[in-house]
């Protein structure tokens, strides 16, 4: 007996889907989304993003008026916040950032009347391991000052007039003229930054998002955020699922019908020797169908007929009398030419 040909079809079906899958160039992804290289599943924080009013399609009163807010607690000031694009406030006299990067800071406090930035607008989301990071940068200055001179004081006491000069100035170079102060510093000035961590709450009944404060460096130059909302939960991309719900039943069904015709066709042509249209799988389902929606067609079109208004006119009355006529001669004549024949049989 031969093999059936029905799975190598399925598998060049699926070979050719698959081809013309891998064959589109991928597209650059949108801002504020990522996949995961682990589990494959797309990350979209564009549903908790705050919009201006301005910029928005439709108004909800679902919608907040204003960015997210963070208790800094113990740390002396709140924090305020938005993802992946700035804060709707309006910010003024943002310390140590040029005036032009204002509109663009996408985290800050005020603490002592004054306002510090702590991380410029990004829509990069990165994974750490399992963990879904986001990370602001080019915030204000950090303020270290202070205690880099406390550390270096600190370090010099411990020296203790090394030098045998009688002082404790180290090297005999503090008050000469050109001598840099070392808690100056040379290099360029460290700027503030801002970590958030998110986390998955399928929560139906918490809010988009919940921020809490983590906290700080020591130096005050790196802040920590833990994120808990549904868009960090994971999903399937929507251009992933561009075919929708539909096509993806249709496709199914056409690979389903592919396979039954070819898989017939083989069977009935190598099992059972048919030829011709005796191929086709249920043949004589098919032709019973075919021949009674055929009878339902005339029936449908003689019915319509007989509907149809008939046309009157004296032209049609001789074509009436000449059509009985002719009907009742051919009658006679039949009539005729079976009384003959009756006759010639009892002759007979």
């Amino acid at each position: 007996m031969r093999i059936s040909s029905a799975p190598v079809l399925t598998a060049i079906l699926f070979t050719l889907t698959t081809q013309a899958a891998e064959s589109k160039t991928p597209k650059p992804p949108k801002p504020c989304t990522i996949t995961s290289s682990a589990s494959g599943s797309f990350f979209d924080l564009n549903a908790i993003t705050v919009v201006p009013l301005e910029d928005r399609k439709k108004s909800d009163e679902d919608d907040r008026k204003e960015s997210w807010h963070a208790k800094g607690y113990d740390y002396g000031a709140n924090f305020t916040l938005n993802f992946c694009a700035p804060v709707i406030e309006n910010l003024t006299d943002v310390v140590r950032v040029d005036e032009k990067r204002w509109g663009n800071v996408s985290a800050y406090y005020v603490k002592g009347g004054k306002t510090y930035s702590i991380g410029q607008e990004s829509s990069e989301l990165v994974f750490r391991g399992r963990k879904l990071v986001m990370n602001y940068t080019e915030g204000s200055p950090c303020d270290d000052s202070t205690k880099r001179r406390r550390g270096i004081i600190d370090d010099d006491d411990d020296d203790d007039d090394d030098d045998g000069d009688g002082d404790d100035d180290g090297d005999d170079n503090h008050g000469k003229k050109g001598h840099k102060s070392p808690s100056k510093g040379s290099g360029p000035s460290r700027r503030k930054s801002t970590i958030i961590s998110l986390l998955c709450d399928r929560d139906p009944l918490a809010s988009k998002a919940s921020i809490a404060f983590v906290g700080a460096s020591p130096d005050e130059c790196t802040y920590f955020f833990e994120v808990r909302s549904a868009a960090a939960c994971g999903g399937i991309s929507q251009e992933t699922q561009s075919v929708g719900p539909g096509g993806v039943f249709g496709i199914i069904l056409l690979i389903a019908a592919a396979v039954y015709l070819f898989g017939g066709i083989a069977y009935q042509r190598t099992v059972m020797h048919q030829r011709g249209w005796r191929q086709l799988p249920n043949y004589n389902i098919w032709a019973g169908m075919a021949s009674f929606a055929k009878d339902i067609l005339i029936i449908a079109t003689s019915s319509c007929a007989r509907c149809l208004p008939s046309r009157k006119g004296n032209n049609q009355l001789p074509m009436h009398s000449d059509s009985r006529g002719s009907g009742r001669g051919s009658r006679a004549e039949d009539e005729n030419r079976l009384i003959d024949q009756l006759d010639e049989e009892w002759d007979d």
